[in-house]
């Protein structure tokens, strides 16, 4: 067994309830969304349509955003029993990467059109763990515009980019689906972010929220700081009200 530890990997995902769209208007979100993150770095530049192979996915790009060929995409991910009804209540699901090896590979899974509220919609992005991608993409300047992009076109109830080490080191409970990240989102309607201690840093994003940026180096669970930091901050926006135990309907 070897005793190398295992890296320290990161996510960001948009969370929101429910919400009763289309196939085309989950599209357009989506082509928003996609033409929102590409300025971040070019390594969000690019993705391609599920495939059996990289090989085969990298013939069908999904840059620049199709609304046709997204629409029947998130068509074809609607829910249903096998062989039975489409449960309309339930949305729709599709999931993309943009073509790189594991560990070097950026991967999106979106689900939106749900409006049954047993779960909430959401765009989850999977970021690399390794290589000078992720050395360039895992920055608070790089999440930040990934965060600012999630907000604006899927106008979601919170968002958060984090260390999956820190988020399974402090897990919410489970009615508490609301959980503080590197970065974080909350919607306008949850109230107004409190004072909070540097070096955090707080951002408006237009009239929609506000973006809690905990530190501007790169995160992790190893800085005893940055994990002090970040239960001080979840402590202030609870007491603020901020962290909801529900998404509301």
């Amino acid at each position: 067994m070897s005793d190398k530890p295992y890296p320290e990997t990161y996510y960001a995902g948009a969370y929101w309830g429910p919400r009763k769209e289309s196939p085309e208007a989950c599209a357009q979100r989506a082509a928003d969304f996609l033409n929102l993150l590409a300025p971040a770095d070019p390594f969000l530049a690019h993705w391609y349509k599920p495939a059996k192979s990289q090989k085969d996915a990298r013939k069908h790009p999904l840059m620049p955003p199709d609304l046709t060929t997204l629409t029947e995409l998130f068509r074809r991910g609607v829910n249903r029993e096998k062989g039975g009804p489409v449960f309309a209540d339930l949305g729709f699901t599709f999931w993309f990467d943009n073509g790189g090896p594991t560990g070097d590979c950026a991967a999106l899974r979106i689900k939106c059109g749900d409006y049954c509220g047993t779960s909430p919609n959401s765009c989850v992005l999977k970021l690399p763990w390794r290589g000078p991608n992720a050395d360039r993409v895992l920055t608070a300047t790089v999440l930040v515009h990934a965060m600012r992009s999630m907000a604006l076109a899927w106008e979601p109830d919170w968002a958060l980019a984090t260390s999956s080490a820190y988020e399974n080191e402090y897990p919410e409970p489970d009615s508490a689906p609301f959980s503080l990240g590197w970065v974080t989102y909350l919607s306008h309607r949850f109230g107004r972010v409190p004072p909070l201690p540097a070096p955090v840093r707080i951002e408006p994003v237009d009239d929609k929220g506000m973006l809690i940026v905990l530190t501007p180096e790169r995160f992790t669970m190893t800085n005893a700081d940055h994990v002090m930091l970040a239960r001080r901050v979840r402590e202030l926006l609870a007491r603020a009200g901020l962290m909801p135990s529900v998404i509301p309907k």
